[in-house]
């Protein structure tokens, strides 16, 4: 089989590296995975630093819990695996009272918490350049400051940082600045309940305008 253009793992049809019960595609990337990096691989997971306690917590995580927990279950298990004990959050402005419930909940689990509100530091989006017109509404309005959040966050020595809400894009500067290591509660979606899935059940029915290549290219 040749490799058709640009194709990846979303062209496959076979996931067979996950339980090897079918084949490798041509185009597969672990098929061209050179067999020194995937030694080099195993030995980082394998190791004792962050990163290997990161991947040895998840998986177990996973297979202790696999559809046992929820998402919020899922962080304090998780959290407690990589030995935090100060975990912070960087929250959206509009989850601060579902980031007030999380708070709630990660201190009866015993940890320390610290949270840093999207708006922290309060700089109008006109000091950065934004145009009135692209403003919400009109007048002072704070941009978010996710560089901020993750350095306040940083300054608390957390050992782990969640995400409840920020926007697409402030959650990539969080993830750029943040020292600790962040996962993501809730993605942003304001018009589908903070829910982005939903948009790609119903992309052949509701949702059906996202298959509109010419809107898609205009956005």
């Amino acid at each position: 089989m040749t490799k058709p253009e640009s194709a990846t793992c979303s062209e496959c049809a076979q996931l067979h590296c996950y339980r090897h019960d079918k084949r490798y595609p041509d185009f597969c990337a672990t098929v061209d995975l050179d067999p020194a990096e995937r030694a080099d691989l195993v030995e980082l997971y394998r190791g004792d630093d962050i990163d290997a306690r990161i991947a040895r917590a998840a998986a177990e995580v996973e297979g202790l819990y696999y559809c046992k927990l929820n998402r919020v279950e899922e962080t304090v298990a998780f959290a407690r695996r990589i030995g935090a004990e100060k975990i912070g959050i960087a929250t959206c402005l509009g989850l601060i009272e579902e980031t007030k419930i999380l708070v709630k909940i990660l201190r009866l689990a015993g940890f320390e918490t610290v949270a840093a509100l999207c708006k922290v530091g309060s700089v109008d989006k006109s000091e950065i350049g934004i145009a009135e017109e692209l403003k919400i509404k009109c007048g002072f309005e704070a941009c978010c400051n996710p560089i901020l959040q993750a350095r306040l966050l940083n300054r608390e020595k957390t050992g782990l940082n969640v995400i409840m809400g920020l926007c697409v894009g402030h959650d990539s500067l969080f993830f750029r600045h943040s020292e600790a290591p962040a996962t993501t509660l809730v993605v942003k979606d304001r018009v589908l309940g903070h829910n982005p899935v939903a948009g790609l059940y119903t992309v052949k029915s509701y949702s059906s305008r996202m298959l509109d290549e010419e809107r898609l290219r205009d956005l």
